[in-house]
């Protein structure tokens, strides 16, 4: 995963009602309809949140007749998720837990 594309699904994540749809959808699939009950937005809205959601790939649409369903790129946030866990404040790599980072935290 590049930086801009952790860049990208940072400032997706930026916004809480973003945050409450991708938890949402933590719980499987949602209609676009189930979405604008929960969130009470506008379609507009909805449509705005769903379009960053998904040009930054964390999320994944199909259409079922005039309705939008929507779910989690698992793969996407795998590889997001992997990136983040890669990122330490410190530069231990022997795995001593009595090591101190380079801000005073201790491990």
């Amino acid at each position: 995963m590049t930086r801009e594309e952790v860049a990208n699904i940072c400032k997706a994540m930026s916004d809480s009602n973003r945050l409450r749809i991708i938890e949402m959808l933590t719980q499987g699939e949602k209609c676009g309809c189930n979405l604008l009950e929960e969130l009470q937005v506008t379609q507009p809205t909805l449509s705005h949140h769903m379009k960053v959601l998904g040009d930054c790939g964390l999320v994944s649409s199909y259409k079922d007749g005039k309705w939008q369903h929507y779910s989690i790129n698992c793969e996407k946030f795998k590889e997001y998720k992997d990136y983040i866990s890669a990122i330490t404040c410190c530069g231990n790599t022997t795995g001593d837990i009595n090591s101190k980072c380079c801000c005073g935290l201790k491990l």
